[in-house]
């Protein structure tokens, strides 16, 4: 059974690198493994390309007799999981790609089921995601799909939208010559280098599509974890596209890209006969609470909330509300003239962005909110009934 994983995870990703990323082992190790599947079966099950890896005939002959008895193993097992975990009590398995709104949705599922247990899984590869929300084994997953590269939702795995355009910052070294700025250019970046991620499902694609409408042939590095990236960023070496609501930490700091040219779709996905189907309303509405609670709290995305407004994020209740000057489009003290784009002050640091808002009033983005921006809100009445709680369920 794990050989014939490890033949429809290489499929599936179109490279043994890849495969080896989704399978938590090392390239070489999965490279050897394929070898002794091939030499056990008798022939190649996979071409070697410069792009990738492809089946032959033989592999996908394989790969047909395969799918079927991995995907009735992972139903089992689901299933045999979803009945060990009601025997024990009610448990919510969520999986969700890399985002900080994540926490927050935790702890508010925690209080919209008390009783329940949360289970948590990550994953780089959103359509790794949604397959194991197809195979029961993640009961909702929040996922982010790059615009212009759609996810693969498997057959029975419904999709709701949570943002239908979130736009992507670009991280920068605080002594960068475009730190300064409130907006910048991509075509000012032309001469960094870029930190790119392969493993992200669409991203380097997306960010590929970028780089070529915006004339531009950047020097790029692979860096898949944060931590590196982060060190690298700050130390000076290159920049990085990253999500808006992403940490600003020392030595950087993330502004918005002119016009926004990359951008993702923000979704909730669940299977259609699952229980948590019935229950996404509720499901939704904490993770869109959790996401607007980050993303308020992030002075570059704060301000690109207010410039952009309509009602695609009200401000959260209890967060940090509008200010007057952002309210009223009075600049704040010490911005009269420079330049728009301008981020900094003689009293701002240098990974501040300036209170007052960009082009005007940003009434049309407070409509969004019900009631005046900045009253205190009374917290709701506690819950007199026991809410019905999702349980597991895995198999068709």
């Amino acid at each position: 059974m794990r050989h014939l994983r490890v033949l429809c995870a290489i499929a599936d990703a179109g490279s043994v690198r890849k495969a080896a990323l989704r399978l938590g082992m090392s390239q070489p190790s999965l490279t050897t493994q394929l070898r002794r599947i091939e030499n056990a079966i008798g022939g190649r099950l996979f071409t070697r390309e410069r792009t990738g890896s492809r089946p032959t005939a033989l592999g996908r002959s394989v790969l047909c007799r395969a799918r079927p008895i991995v995907a009735d193993m992972a139903a089992l097992v689901s299933e045999a999981r979803s009945a060990a975990a009601l025997e024990g009590g009610a448990r919510l398995r969520i999986g969700s790609t890399a985002s900080r709104a994540v926490a927050g949705w935790v702890r508010r599922l925690r209080v919209r089921y008390p009783g329940a247990e949360a289970g948590l899984h990550i994953d780089v590869s959103a359509n790794s995601l949604l397959q194991t929300v197809a195979d029961g084994q993640v009961d909702v997953a929040f996922v982010h799909e790059p615009e212009g590269f759609p996810l693969r939702f498997p057959p029975g795995v419904e999709q709701h939208v949570l943002v239908a355009r979130e736009p992507q910052f670009i991280a920068l070294p605080e002594t960068h010559p475009q730190a300064g700025r409130r907006v910048v250019d991509m075509a000012d970046l032309a001469d960094d280098q870029w930190i790119v991620d392969f493993t992200a499902d669409g991203e380097w694609a997306a960010t590929r599509r970028a780089f070529a409408t915006a004339g531009l042939d950047p020097r790029m590095v692979h860096v898949p974890d944060n931590t590196t990236a982060a060190a690298l960023i700050a130390g000076g070496e290159a920049v990085s596209v990253c999500q808006p609501v992403s940490q600003q930490r020392q030595g950087m700091v993330i502004r918005p890209l002119r016009d926004d040219p990359l951008a993702v779709r923000l979704l909730l996905a669940c299977r259609s006969d699952s229980p948590p189907a019935a229950e996404i309303g509720g499901l939704r509405a904490d993770l869109m609470a959790a996401y607007a609670e980050v993303a308020w709290a992030s002075p570059a995305y704060r301000w690109w909330l207010l410039r952009h407004g309509g009602a695609l994020l009200p401000p959260p209740e209890g967060g940090l509300a509008p200010s007057a000057a952002e309210r009223s489009g009075i600049p704040a003290p010490g911005r009269a003239g420079g330049h728009a784009d301008t981020a900094t002050t003689a009293e701002a640091p240098p990974n501040a962005l300036p209170d007052g808002p960009p082009d005007g009033p940003p009434e049309h983005v407070l409509a969004a909110a019900p009631g005046p921006p900045c009253a205190p809100r009374r917290p709701p009445a506690p819950r007199t009934a026991t809410p019905r709680v999702p349980r597991a369920r895995g198999g068709g």
